[in-house]
């Protein structure tokens, strides 16, 4: 009786495993498409979290540079008032009186007032005199030769530059310093 048991339980044994073959063979393709669908899901979410990331990125400039075009139109305004206002001699603009003067006050007043508004707007006016010749910021008229201050220094604008952000609106015209003693190297980080 005992064999019969034994043959008994190798049967079931055998049995058993016919029975969970099968179900291996079926979970296999439905635990690849599993694997499948979360890599698809947890691409698609990367791609959004990008998506959202670049759609940002490009709100905040076009905010920053949407008013690119009318701030350059601008740029012609403010550089016409200056030019009105280096017409009249600083003896005479001293000496004004009377309806003169007050016409230059308004021209004056409508100058800062110009520059209060591109400011709000973020356009800023670059300062160069004194400072390190930069092609991105600076656009090189002529050279100067001054032995005074170090070669590639800017010694003289022609008309002021602007930028917006971090971007250059209009470059500064300038002249730069030729044949003076070479700038000093930055110093070096001991670290």
């Amino acid at each position: 009786m005992m064999a019969n048991d034994m043959e008994h339980d190798a049967a079931a044994q055998v049995e058993e495993a016919a029975e969970t073959e099968p179900q291996a063979d079926l979970l296999a393709p439905l635990v690849a498409e599993r694997d499948e669908l979360k890599d698809r899901v947890l691409r698609t979410l990367a791609e959004m979290e990008n998506l959202r990331r670049r759609t940002e990125r490009e709100v905040a400039d076009a905010r920053t540079y949407a008013v690119t075009n009318f701030a350059r139109d601008m740029l012609n305004a403010a550089d016409n008032i200056r030019r009105a206002l280096e017409s009249v001699p600083e003896a005479e603009r001293n000496e004004a009186t009377g309806a003169f003067k007050a016409l230059i006050d308004g021209i004056e007043l409508t100058e800062r007032d110009l520059g209060k508004t591109l400011e709000r707007h973020g356009v800023k006016a670059i300062e160069p005199k004194g400072q390190r010749f930069d092609p991105n910021r600076h656009q090189a008229m002529f050279e100067v030769p001054d032995t005074e201050v170090p070669s590639g220094t800017v010694v003289q604008v022609m008309q002021s530059g602007y930028v917006i952000g971090d971007r250059t609106l209009r470059p500064a015209l300038v002249g730069v310093a030729k044949g003076g003693p070479k700038p000093a190297a930055p110093p070096a980080d001991a670290a």
